[in-house]
């Protein structure tokens, strides 16, 4: 199974939100569409599950032309990041209602609800409605919902962006174990970049409408194509120094060091992250971070070098990536 977005654009009254999108996501895989507010990744999402339609484009899955199928017939499951339950119904109703409009038989139906709950350890809370749950197993409910549609595409709207740090990574590895990773394609909006990384293949990067650039993780870490990938990619983000001769200098907080002979600076904060620290330093290049071992005693004016083998560099003007000198 394999979905495809061609040349898709979306507008809402005289705001274009998806400019001319193109998009393949392969069995198995997931994608996640990073962006900041209003990029147009979750519009792209409701393109897909046709809660919307696209001014112009193709929307494909398995090859078969989705722009003029209903909803209900696209076989996507999709997790929304306000749960989306009905409140009025507990949890064993909540995923009842969707098997019973697709028919079937009640043990089927019973076997398929059992299973799932089991597997997400939701059993004992069937009798529950939504309220009586906490948010990290309303969010499995709706997992549960997803997972029983058998969908051909799953589809997550920022499913953990309401849950507390803690939840999030006790859930990372249920989306993975019973959604990535098998043979439906998984598109994955969220504007958490960490998220991102621990969970997507492939990374898109959305900007005004597009895809600024898409890849592995690691790809976009080492190899950022603009210094809006640069600095969206990679916490603490990416340190950019004024441009001398229409190049932009991009080092990473890890790669700078101290350094005896290196450039003055004053500390301005101290940031402590566990076993390590990020000061933010300020030296005659301009503000910069800066991240070292929590164990090293650091003066108050030191100085500090990054060798040039570390540098990123950019177009001053266009923001974009340059060849390695």
């Amino acid at each position: 199974m394999t979905l495809e977005l061609r040349a898709i654009s979306k507008s809402f009254g005289e705001r274009q939100v998806l400019k001319q999108l193109d998009l393949n996501v392969a069995d198995g895989e997931c994608v996640a569409l990073l962006g900041a507010s209003g990029c147009g990744k979750s519009t792209a999402l409701r393109l897909i599950a046709g809660l919307d339609q696209p001014d112009h484009g193709s929307i494909r899955i398995n090859d078969a032309e989705m722009v003029d199928v209903p909803a209900e017939r696209r076989r996507v499951g999709m997790v929304f990041q306000s749960y989306a339950l009905f409140p009025h119904l507990n949890v064993w109703e909540n995923l009842e209602l969707g098997l019973r409009i697709r028919g079937g038989t009640t043990s089927s139906r019973d076997a398929r609800i059992s299973s799932v709950l089991e597997v997400l350890q939701l059993s004992e809370y069937a009798q529950q409605r939504p309220s009586q749950l906490s948010g990290g197993q309303r969010q499995r409910v709706a997992l549960a919902r997803a997972l029983l549609r058998d969908p051909l595409v799953y589809l997550l709207d920022e499913p953990m962006s309401n849950l507390d740090a803690q939840l999030r990574e006790d859930l990372r590895p249920q989306l993975r174990r019973l959604m990535i990773g098998g043979d439906q394609p998984v598109v994955y909006v969220t504007h958490d970049q960490q998220e991102a990384m621990a969970l997507a293949d492939r990374i898109a990067v959305m900007r005004n409408g597009s895809i600024e650039q898409i890849g592995t993780p690691r790809e976009l870490y080492l190899q950022p194509a603009s210094t809006y990938v640069a600095q969206f990619i990679g916490r603490p983000q990416m340190n950019l120094l004024p441009a001398q001769n229409g190049v932009t200098i991009g080092v990473r907080p890890d790669d700078l060091r101290l350094d005896s002979d290196g450039w003055p600076c004053t500390i301005l904060s101290r940031e402590w992250f566990g076993a390590n620290q990020m000061l933010l330093v300020r030296c005659d290049r301009g503000d910069l971070r800066m991240v070292c071992s929590g164990e090293t005693t650091i003066a108050d004016e030191p100085r500090i070098s990054w060798s040039s083998d570390c540098e990123h560099r950019f177009d001053a003007i266009s923001g974009r990536r340059l060849p390695s000198a």
